[in-house]
């Protein structure tokens, strides 16, 4: 069988360069983005919702309970899906810090 084939990160893409990635992730009650893979460190900035699931590759489920206005950073590796199990819109903006290297003041 097959690997499942990767999708983004989020909803979509708004704004890129050699730093950063943008994304704004929309999710409606009971919806779920793609599976997905997090090559990159990053933060997200809840805009609406009340808990996001992030269900793993390897079968794991974590709850995260949010609020409009937090702010948490998630280092790189994992494979997720991320899943609104709520009853109320789910909205986040997510950065991904492409190379924190380039983006150091030289």
């Amino acid at each position: 069988m097959p690997p499942t084939p990767l999708g983004d990160v989020a909803t979509e893409l708004l704004f890129e360069n050699e730093h950063v990635k943008v994304w704004e992730m929309r999710l409606e009650p009971g919806e779920a983005s793609e599976l997905h893979r997090h090559e990159f460190e990053y933060f997200f900035v809840v805009l609406e919702g009340e808990s996001i699931d992030a269900d793993f590759a390897g079968g794991q489920s974590v709850r995260l309970p949010v609020q409009p206005g937090r702010v948490i950073y998630v280092p790189p590796g994992n494979t997720e899906t991320a899943v609104n199990r709520s009853g109320v819109r789910y909205r986040e903006i997510l950065v991904e810090l492409l190379d924190r290297r380039k983006a150091s003041p030289g």
